[in-house]
């Protein structure tokens, strides 16, 4: 190019300089814009590297031969005296126009390589933000269709010797039903509305087992407006009475404690703990389901943050624990999710 502009000053403004100047441009973008649809038609930047690198490679000298033959007898006519000793000529073309190509290809292709890795990345992480928003609402909507069925049942015993409880009853079965379906378009509620649904179920249960069943519920009041997930406490209040009360002979007591205590970075969680009447066999710890719905909706809410464990505290007695995250954390989840989507957008 120092060349070009040198014999361009020294003929006064050779307008066939000029001329061709303007070919290189016009025939430049040309095959540059060839390029980007090669590289665009047949997915290139999908590549991985090694097979990405030979295509760039082989582009730069398809792109720089182009050049060079083109502008070879132009340059003769015009400049005979650099064509002394050709073959080191046509050589220096080639690696002058290669060196020019080289770097435009690689800085188009390494730029929308980088912006397809990012994108495919975020699509990954959109799809797996997808999946695990889909398998929340599928947990959360569960609800074992037997006990509505023995509610039901209870209830119909009630409507002549209680009519009074029997309204009672209903009205409580229609709270939980309620609260099972808008647990679909909720990811958590506070721990008081929780509680009213679980002191529903338990209600509807008593009038099944009568003095089989005794409950307690004792929940620090600081606790009350934290935010768990839905319907999760009902179901494992369902799980302890149905591998608990319902097996032991005498009956047994179901117990719901909630209390706040910090870790070692000094942030509040939230323990929740139940303990039951029963004991806890193989099959429960690895299949029951209430256990296995709570320990995948808190991987899916909190992640490592949160915790459930189940123990066997007493010979018979079952004593499980729920750590829950501040709400701060989740918040600071969702924000990362919709940081996610916007840069997507």
């Amino acid at each position: 190019m120092i060349e070009w502009l040198a014999f361009w000053l020294d003929d006064g403004y050779n307008p066939d300089t000029i001329y061709l100047a303007l070919a290189n441009i016009v025939l430049g973008i040309s095959l540059t814009h060839a390029y980007r649809h090669v590289i665009r038609r047949w997915n290139w930047v999908r590549l991985p590297f090694f097979r990405l690198a030979p295509r760039v490679l082989l582009s730069v000298l398809v792109l720089a031969s182009i050049m060079t033959f083109v502008n070879l007898p132009f340059d003769r006519t015009l400049y005979p005296e650099l064509f002394i000793n050709e073959p080191v000529v046509l050589f220096g073309y080639l690696m002058s126009w290669g060196k020019t190509m080289f770097a435009w290809v690689l800085s188009y292709t390494a730029y929308h390589y980088v912006e397809r890795t990012r994108d495919a990345e975020i699509e990954k992480l959109l799809l797996k933000t997808s999946i695990r928003e889909t398998e929340a609402k599928v947990l959360r909507s569960q609800m074992n269709p037997h006990f509505i069925f023995n509610a039901l049942n209870s209830i119909r015993a009630l409507v002549y010797e209680d009519p009074t409880k029997a309204q009672q009853g209903i009205t409580q079965l229609s709270n939980i039903l309620r609260n099972s379906l808008l647990a679909d378009r909720r990811k958590t509620v506070e721990l008081r509305e929780e509680i009213k649904t679980v002191e529903d179920y338990l209600a509807l249960e008593k009038i099944r087992y009568e003095d089989r069943l005794n409950a307690h519920i004792d929940l620090d009041t600081r606790t009350l407006y934290w935010q768990v997930p839905p319907m999760m406490l009902q179901t494992l209040v369902e799980n302890a009475i149905k591998h608990g009360v319902q097996k032991a002979v005498g009956g047994g007591f179901v117990e719901v404690t909630s209390w706040l205590e910090a870790d070692a970075k000094d942030h509040d969680l939230l323990h929740i703990r139940i303990r039951n009447t029963g004991v806890l066999g193989d099959k429960e710890a690895s299949d029951g389901f209430g256990l296995k719905n709570t320990a995948q909706r808190l991987d899916l809410l909190y992640g490592s943050p949160a915790s459930f464990h189940i123990v066997q505290e007493k010979e018979d007695i079952v004593c499980a624990e729920i750590v829950i995250p501040s709400q701060s954390d989740t918040i600071f989840r969702k924000n990362d999710t919709k940081n996610i989507t916007s840069q997507a957008a």
